[in-house]
């Protein structure tokens, strides 16, 4: 990480001569501007920066879409202002002489903006204050490595790629060290940028891989979140290879998840570990108790931020590692909601997100949901043991389409509570503008099953 007195000195060395100025749009990717670094000191570290309006009411593909009221042709597409968090200010270590700043997204006003993702995970964040709380997160994010550049992969149409792996890589030492040309240039450049890293492993896919940070404050774990990709990306490109982080990119393997670890920290302590006893989890608190019941209670309202895409549905299969059901239970991978940990280490882990998860969205719906659950003390259903794809309790099942997902969060009260109806309204209409994209398409599977045979 860099002070302003840090990056004025390599600057003035020669070291750094260019400042990408960040922010994310809802999908979760990067967007900003390069400034020349002694421009960037001289106004934009003081005085921020603009950018249009419209980063957060587009599609994919940046094409301008009617029916959102926040940006539109009525209002001329203005400016948003991006005032940089120096909190955030890093090397990029793997790109040349150059670092990174991430921004909040304000009004003309310089509020934040209601609708931006980071400003919706601040909006939580400050919710767990009044509890007094500082929530604390980790996110575990998988992706598959090919040895297609992204270029040749976009002329292939992503078909036939040449996955890094030809055996399933869980846990697997020796395809690990073929990878590792890739994973050990990514975990040290993340290293020295401000991510700290845990570990990588294989994981169960061919050329599936899974690298871990160490676990932060919910919004500097976002942060940290999208630097990782961006940085795995651009590495990526470097090397001529490429990596996804499609939910379900193939339709006979493993699909790449967002594993979500969240707690509640108090005076220096984990709020999760008290006297209590719930179920298997002994010397938990009541806090861990209605947060974990208020977090499974809107996990179908909210569902649209664990899995914004039509393909994220595609890797909730049974038998999968991905979760079918709402439920909970100990150290137990078939379900949605896992406690694992004790003592200081005490937390709940989310295997709902995938890996196409915006982090900023899907932590602030996991934190919104638990603090819900504190403030109404809301009961968890009893633990699921065994096999929770096969079990025979009344289990609710997650939604199953992004189109279910949808119809749900746009009734959701609970929602509009969380984010106000304006900017319900928002991602309503961006989750439906991305389902109605899918809805026209004509796909490759369309072709193979009714060309001929139809």
């Amino acid at each position: 990480m860099l002070s302003v007195p840090d990056l004025e000195g390599k600057v003035k060395s020669g070291e750094i001569d260019t400042v990408i100025v960040g922010m994310t749009d809802m999908y979760g990717r990067m967007v900003g501007k390069r400034y020349d670094a002694e421009f960037f000191l001289e106004f934009a570290v003081k005085e921020g920066t603009h950018a249009c309006s419209y980063l957060l009411a587009t599609d994919m593909d940046m094409e301008t879409v009617p029916g959102y009221k926040i940006a539109n042709w009525a209002t001329g597409y203005g400016d948003d202002h991006l005032q940089p968090d120096l909190r955030t200010l890093r090397t990029c270590s793997w790109l040349e002489k150059t670092a990174l700043v991430l921004c909040d997204v304000q009004t003309e006003s310089h509020e934040l903006a209601g609708h931006a993702p980071r400003s919706i995970l601040q909006r939580q964040v400050a919710e767990a204050k009044k509890l007094d709380c500082q929530p604390m997160a980790a996110t575990e994010v998988e992706y598959y490595l090919y040895q297609d550049s992204f270029e040749d992969a976009y002329k292939k149409r992503y078909a036939g790629l040449s996955a890094v792996g030809w055996h399933r890589e869980d846990y697997h030492i020796l395809q690990g060290t073929r990878e590792e040309f890739f994973n050990g240039t990514a975990r040290r450049h993340l290293a020295a940028s401000g991510v700290p890293v845990e570990n990588s492993k294989g994981e169960f896919g061919l050329g599936q891989h899974e690298l871990n940070v160490k676990y932060s404050d919910a919004l500097d774990m976002a942060d940290r979140h999208v630097v990782y990709k961006q940085c795995l990306k651009e590495v990526a490109e470097s090397m001529g290879v490429s990596v996804t982080f499609m939910a379900k990119p193939h339709v006979d393997q493993a699909g790449s998840s967002c594993h979500v670890h969240m707690s509640l920290w108090r005076d220096g302590k984990n709020a999760f570990v008290g006297d209590k006893q719930l179920g298997p989890i002994s010397n938990c608190s009541d806090e861990f108790k209605w947060f974990l019941g208020g977090w499974m209670k809107y996990t179908p309202e909210l569902m649209v931020f664990y899995a914004p895409t039509v393909n994220s549905y595609k890797r909730f299969q049974s038998g999968s590692w991905a979760p079918t059901k709402i439920a909970w239970s100990k150290d137990n991978r078939t379900a949605p909601f896992r406690i694992v940990g004790s003592g200081k280490g005490l937390r709940i882990e989310c295997r709902l997100p995938g890996a196409d998860c915006n982090p900023y969205l899907g932590l602030a719906a996991g934190l919104a949901s638990g603090l819900e659950g504190i403030r109404s003390k809301i009961e968890p259903p009893p633990p699921i043991t065994g096999d929770v794809y096969t079990s025979e309790s009344e289990l609710l099942s997650i939604p199953q389409t992004l189109r279910e997902a949808i119809d749900v969060f746009a009734k959701s009260e609970f929602a509009g509570k969380m984010l106000t109806e304006t900017v319900r309204e928002h991602y309503a209409h961006f989750y439906r503008t991305e389902q109605r994209a899918f809805d026209r398409a004509v796909t490759d599977w369309e072709k193979i099953r009714y060309f001929e045979q139809i």
